[in-house]
């Protein structure tokens, strides 16, 4: 039986290497409309929670996980790729710490697959990554089974889209760029997707699909740097920036809010733009918009720590050593416990550096966990509200606004409030001892 037909049929078994935040989501989503499904991970831990019916993606639900039963099983055993017609990499593309792409991940991944590439199969990249990874990295590598590229194996790039915290938007409802490797790859590609999600998009190659991805989060990086810098500009002026931007949102037309913030977090916004400037300069071009905007977007954190000594030392007379700061908020976006690149660990470096005794309060992450470069953390537990109720702060800093945090106890507290989401007024609390940041 021909792929095509298998894949159209649904009978093709669909494996999903790396199932966190963008693997899971989708091999829940493509057992839900009928195939089977293998999800692959070298995270044991993880095993033993999807053996338990217990999600950790916010995402997916236990009752997700219930409603797929018996279509969707995972294993740490790659030799199982070999039964997979269908792959989809979903493994992390991070930084190096110098700023330039770390491929290493998709590599490995690639490398697992080949050893056990069978013939007639799709291999799909997800990873958001830079033009001409599936064409130039990718094939190659899987090239390396011997079997033929466009003949026996066929390769496309379809960019993930999910948007932790995100309630109105599913992987089945976010409409799915897709691009393969030749003409008929573009076909399964497309015919895979179009039975999984409601609405395929097609484009005319993976170095397009792979550009259009970085270009959404480009997009978003520059117009958050541009807020950011408004911000600095109007602070100094007495002008509330959150004013500003929501009058500006009123207009029906030719503008698009986006809010400031004590810096950008997340997997995809601060890193995945120099995954283009990087290769711009393999081209012998420059990218100083780009550039420009991650360096204002990542100096963020300094300005906030910088503005809570200023109101500490007009408010109770001390700077930062030896004050007692309660960090509300440790994950990088309201209302989830994702922890990728969050600024508020670059404030608790920041504060911990001068001196200051800090506490933190997220009741989305009850404790921090192992992460790359603050490391040092790891295990440190947030308070609960009671012991914020019950214990002095010199000051309160506001760097994630979960919905599920109490602010008027904040309010009550009667220290300064440094709020960096505009979380205080956006609840119509008293702001007289707030200071937005």
């Amino acid at each position: 039986m021909s792929l095509m037909r298998r894949i159209t049929e649904r009978s093709a078994r669909v494996g999903v290497i790396g199932l966190g935040y963008v693997g899971l989501p989708l091999a829940v989503t493509a057992a839900r409309a009928g195939y089977p499904v293998t999800g692959f991970d070298v995270d044991a831990d993880k095993m033993v929670l999807l053996a338990a019916g217990t999600s950790y993606i916010e995402a997916v639900s236990a009752e997700d996980l219930a409603a797929v039963a018996g279509r969707f099983d995972w294993t740490t055993d790659f030799d199982r790729l070999s039964d997979c017609a269908v792959i989809v990499i979903c493994v992390p593309t991070p930084l190096t710490a110098h700023r330039t792409p770390d491929l290493g991940y998709v590599e490995r991944t690639a490398r697992q697959i080949a050893q056990r590439l069978q013939p007639q199969t799709l291999v799909i990249l997800e990873s958001t990554t830079f033009p001409g990874t599936t064409r130039d990295i990718l094939g190659p590598i899987l090239a390396e089974s011997g079997l033929g590229l466009g003949v026996d194996v066929f390769t496309a790039f379809s960019p993930e889209r999910e948007d932790p915290g995100n309630s109105q938007y599913r992987t089945k409802t976010i409409p799915k760029i897709v691009a393969g490797d030749g003409p008929e790859a573009g076909a399964l590609v497309e015919a895979f997707y179009a039975n999984v999600v409601d609405r395929v998009v097609r484009v005319s190659s993976t170095a397009t699909a792979e550009a259009v991805k970085i270009t959404e989060n480009i997009f978003r990086s520059v117009n958050i740097a541009l807020v950011n810098e408004l911000k600095l500009i109007f602070e100094r002026m007495d002008i509330d920036i959150w004013e500003v931007v929501d009058a500006a949102a009123t207009k029906p037309f030719g503008y698009m809010p986006f809010y400031p913030g004590p810096g950008l977090g997340g997997h995809c916004i601060p890193i995945d733009p120099f995954y283009l400037t990087w290769r711009a300069r393999e081209l012998g071009l420059s990218t100083r918009f780009i550039e420009l905007a991650g360096e204002i977007n990542t100096a963020m954190p300094e300005h906030v720590v910088g503005r809570l000594r200023e109101v500490l030392d007009r408010t109770v007379g001390r700077g930062l050593n030896g004050a007692r700061i309660l960090l509300a908020g440790i994950a990088y976006k309201k209302n989830v416990s994702d922890m990728r690149e969050s600024p508020a660990m670059r404030l608790l470096a920041l504060l911990d550096q001068a001196g200051a005794e800090v506490a933190y309060l997220d009741p989305l992450v009850p404790e921090i966990p192992v992460t790359r470069d603050y490391a040092r953390y790891a295990g440190r537990r947030s308070l609960g509200p009671q012991d914020v109720a019950e214990q002095p702060f010199d000051a309160i800093l506001i760097a994630t606004d979960h919905d599920a945090m109490d602010y008027a106890l904040f309010a009550r507290k009667g220290c300064p409030v440094l709020d960096s989401r505009n979380a205080m007024a956006r609840r119509n609390l008293p702001m007289t001892h707030v200071t937005k940041v």
